[in-house]
């Protein structure tokens, strides 16, 4: 869709929202290919008529070149033809675009090497980055209690509730065989590592072993619907093959055991202020061990002193497959709503978008048996992002192929688990 046509239904929608009909909308909006019949009986979930024009607004802008004159046409066909030429006067209306400068990529030569291929960047790669950490004066000296009870309030949340908050942990390992996606041996291990670590920070755990796409949206969509008021966070572990997508702010995509793709950001913005407001203002956490693309990083060289590197213990996997986008029934990849209120979340990513994410069999995934050690020995004293840096750090380390985690920070305030 053009930037113009963007703008114009940004700037139209609160009259959309007011007067569009849309149930006589669903039945061509499927019949012209703008949506598939699961997208739309989630667009018919939103809540009232208004959330549903709302959402359906939301959801157009990502539906491809052809969405706006279609969605036009659409509204001619099913009466609502001043709807369809307001949206065409602002379309009109709008100054064009500013024209940025052509940025192309660098191709990059390593000392002694001719490169062999051009670097090439996936449309809006988005770049895990770790927040600055707030400017908050720690005392040098610890005294025994809760971390959180010597720290500043307003820069904290407060976990006080018992259990804290749940926390869904989704492990697949068997994949069906069309799906073309090997066994993902080792996951069991992270997985009960992490459900053993989380019950220890106070949350109420529940395990779901090798689901369907469908059936993880499922999952998510019962979590996020249930009534969090009484508790004080929320946590998301997603152990599974993935893959890169495009995206607008969550790169990557999980793969459910049939070989259909659920998009991170779909899976973030069930949980968002809008979508979930039982949560509004409490951390939500999302922890991702899943490949981001297929390539493999051999690393470079470096002056410096760096951690000794330890050899696997077996031989290793990548939870990975190339960079597609889903066929089907599964929702494409960038029919995703923007986050509206990306406020209070964290998504922690086993590896950098487009790269594999590795896992040994007897041990199971880097990331996992790092990001469980690091909570396991510094949860009491240190914040969580403090310990993403330390994960990263160890992860970044390890093995002749190279993985770096990194994480996208919407936290407001500093957050530490509740230890016993």
């Amino acid at each position: 869709m053009e930037e113009e046509q963007r703008r114009a239904l940004r700037r139209g929608r609160p009259q959309l929202v007011a007067e569009l009909q849309v149930a006589p909308l669903w039945e061509p909006l499927e019949d012209r290919g703008l949506f598939t019949r699961p997208m739309l009986e989630e667009l018919q979930s939103a809540g009232s008529r208004g959330d549903q024009a709302r959402q359906l607004i939301i959801d157009l802008e990502t539906r491809g070149k052809q969405a706006f004159p279609i969605f036009l046409s659409i509204l001619q066909d099913t009466g609502q033809g001043g709807l369809a030429d307001m949206l065409m006067e602002k379309c009109q209306a709008l100054p064009a675009p500013l024209q940025l400068p052509d940025l192309r990529p660098v191709e990059l030569e390593l000392p002694g090497e001719k490169s062999t291929r051009n670097v090439s960047f996936p449309e809006r790669l988005s770049i895990p980055v770790q927040a600055e950490s707030e400017r908050l004066q720690m005392s040098p000296t610890l005294a025994q209690g809760s971390a959180v009870d010597r720290r500043n309030h307003d820069l904290v949340y407060q976990l006080k509730a018992k259990p804290c908050g749940h926390c869904l942990v989704l492990n697949n390992v068997t994949f069906s065989r069309d799906s073309k996606l090997s066994s993902r041996d080792g996951s069991d291990v992270d997985c009960e590592k992490l459900e053993k670590t989380f019950k220890a920070f106070s949350f109420s755990v529940l395990t779901q072993r090798d689901l369907k796409a469908q059936e993880m949206v499922v999952e998510l969509q019962k979590l996020a619907r249930q009534d969090h008021r009484a508790l004080d966070c929320c946590v998301v572990v997603i152990l599974s093959h993935g893959c890169q997508t495009s995206h607008i702010q969550f790169p990557g995509a999980i793969y459910g055991t049939d070989g259909n793709l659920i998009p991170v950001e779909k899976i973030v913005n069930y949980f968002n202020g809008s979508n979930c407001p039982t949560l509004r203002g409490k951390p939500k956490l999302f922890f991702i061990q899943a490949c981001g693309g297929d390539k493999r990083d051999r690393g470079f060289v470096v002056d410096c002193d760096s951690p000794a590197e330890e050899a696997p213990a077996g031989p290793l996997e990548a939870d990975a497959n190339p960079f597609q986008t889903p066929q089907g029934n599964a929702d494409q990849p960038d029919a995703m709503a923007c986050l509206p209120t990306p406020s209070d979340i964290l998504v922690s990513y086993s590896t950098f978008p487009g790269y594999v994410s590795w896992r040994e069999a007897s041990r199971g995934s880097w990331y996992v048996e790092t990001l469980v050690n690091v909570l396991q020995q510094c949860a009491h004293t240190e914040d969580l992002l403090s310990m993403l840096v330390k994960v990263t750090n160890a992860v970044a380390a390890r093995g002749t192929y190279k993985q770096i985690p990194g994480c996208f920070n919407f936290l407001r305030k500093k957050f530490f688990f509740m230890c016993q």
